[in-house]
C-alpha cells in the first residue's frame, strides 16, 4: 500500500522528547510490556524490539498533535489538552485512547484572590461587561486560546482579550500583562502561592496522556492488523489490570463441585467468569482445594472475609498484569472511525 507516495513498512509511534510526559510515556510504555529502546538522550528515533515494524520518534509533547494531522506520524502519545486545542475542528486527526491513566490535570480559569466578589464564571461576565463600558476589554493570559475562548464564549462573557504565552503565567497578573489566566493545574498548589483562585464553572478540561492518530496513514497502512493492533491490546490489557486483583485461596472440601457451590454464594466471588479450582495435593492426605478469582480492587476485603468464613488459609493477593477481554475494545473503535 501507499501513502504519500511511499511504501508503508513501518509504524510510526511519537512520544514526548522531554518535559512532564516523557519520563511517564516512558514508564507506561514499559509497564505495557512496550520497551522504547532509546541509545541515548540525543536520539530522536527509538526501536521496540517487540515491534520490530515500528519505529519510536521522539518529538515535543506539544508538537505531536501537528504531526499526526499532518501524517508525519501514524500514532502518537501527548496531553489531551494539547490534542483538542488543536484539534477544536475535523482533520485528519482521530481520539484513539482518550485516557491512558497518567498525567492527569485540569485547565482551570484562575483570578486573583483580590477579586473577592468574583466566585463564578457569571461574575466574570459580569466584571467583562463592566470592563468593556469603561473602554477596556477583560485581559486572559493562557497557552490554550481556542479551548479558553470557546469556554469563555460559552459562559456569556463575551468581551475579552486573549494574550498567549508560553512562559510562567500565574505571574501575569502579578506584572499587569494580564487580568486572569486560563492554565494547566494538578493540585493547585501553585495558584495559590500566587494568590489565584479558581472559580465556580471555571473547569474547562480534566485532561491526561492519550493515544492519537492519523486517520489516513492508519487506513492504508499494512501493519493495521500486526503493530497497530499489538499496540492496542498491550495498552487496553494493561489499563484493564489496574481495575482487579488476583486473588487464590486454600480450601478445605470434599470435592471441587463443592467449593465451588460455597464459593459462588457469594456473587461477589464469581470473578470474571467463574472460580478456577484445583486439587491441592497434600502430605497428609486431606481433601484441600486451590480456588483462583479475579475480583474488582473495591470488592478486595470482603472476599478475602468471605473465603475465610468458608475456611480459607493462605490467601495470596496479586495485581493482574493484562485482562484481556474476548475483544479489543480500542482496535475496534478504531476501525469503526478509519469506516472499516
Amino acid at each position: 500500500m501507499n501513502f504519500n507516495g511511499r511504501s508503508i513498512i513501518i509504524l510510526r509511534l511519537a512520544i514526548p522528547s522531554d518535559g512532564e510526559l516523557y519520563e511517564p510515556t516512558l514508564s507506561f510504555l514499559r509497564s505495557c510490556g512496550i520497551n522504547a529502546e532509546r541509545p541515548s538522550p540525543r536520539r530522536y528515533t527509538a526501536a521496540i524490539s517487540s515491534m520490530p515494524n515500528t519505529t519510536v520518534l521522539f518529538q515535543r509533547a506539544g508538537d505531536i498533535p501537528a504531526r499526526i494531522e499532518e501524517g508525519s506520524a501514524d500514532l502518537g502519545i501527548t496531553g489531551l489538552d494539547r490534542y483538542l486545542e488543536s484539534n477544536i475542528g475535523s482533520g485528519e486527526s482521530t481520539l484513539v485512547v482518550s485516557d491512558l491513566g497518567f498525567s492527569k490535570c485540569n485547565l482551570v480559569m484562575a483570578v486573583p484572590d483580590s477579586w473577592i466578589d468574583v466566585i463564578s464564571m457569571a461574575d466574570l461576565a459580569d466584571v467583562s461587561i463592566d470592563m468593556h463600558e469603561k473602554g477596556t476589554d477583560l485581559r486572559v493570559a493562557t497557552k490554550f486560546p481556542n479551548l479558553v475562548q470557546r469556554h469563555l464564549f460559552l459562559n456569556g462573557v463575551n468581551y475579552f482579550s486573549l494574550i498567549q504565552s508560553s512562559g510562567t503565567l500565574e505571574a501575569a497578573p502579578i506584572m499587569g500583562f494580564a487580568d486572569i489566566i486560563s492554565d494547566i493545574s494538578s493540585s493547585g498548589t501553585t495558584l495559590r502561592e500566587n494568590r489565584l483562585k479558581t472559580i465556580e464553572s471555571g473547569l474547562l478540561l480534566s485532561s491526561q496522556a492519550c493515544l492519537i492518530g492519523n486517520k489516513s496513514s492508519l487506513s492504508n497502512s499494512d501493519e493495521l492488523e500486526f503493530d497497530v493492533k499489538y499496540l492496542l491490546e498491550h495498552i487496553e490489557g494493561y489499563i484493564r489490570s489496574k481495575e482487579f486483583f488476583l486473588v487464590t485461596a486454600n480450601i478445605k472440601g470434599d470435592s471441587a463441585e463443592d467449593i465451588a457451590d460455597k464459593v459462588l454464594k457469594n456473587e461477589k466471588l464469581s470473578g470474571l467468569r467463574g472460580p478456577t479450582i484445583a486439587k491441592v495435593h497434600t502430605r497428609d492426605g486431606d481433601s484441600w482445594y486451590a480456588v483462583t478469582i479475579v475480583i474488582p480492587k473495591g470488592n478486595l476485603m470482603e472476599v478475602v472475609g468471605y473465603l475465610r468464613e468458608t475456611g480459607g488459609s493462605s490467601v495470596t493477593v496479586n495485581q493482574a498484569h493484562y485482562v484481556f477481554q474476548k475483544e479489543c475494545f480500542a482496535y475496534n473503535s478504531l476501525l469503526t472511525s478509519l469506516g472499516k
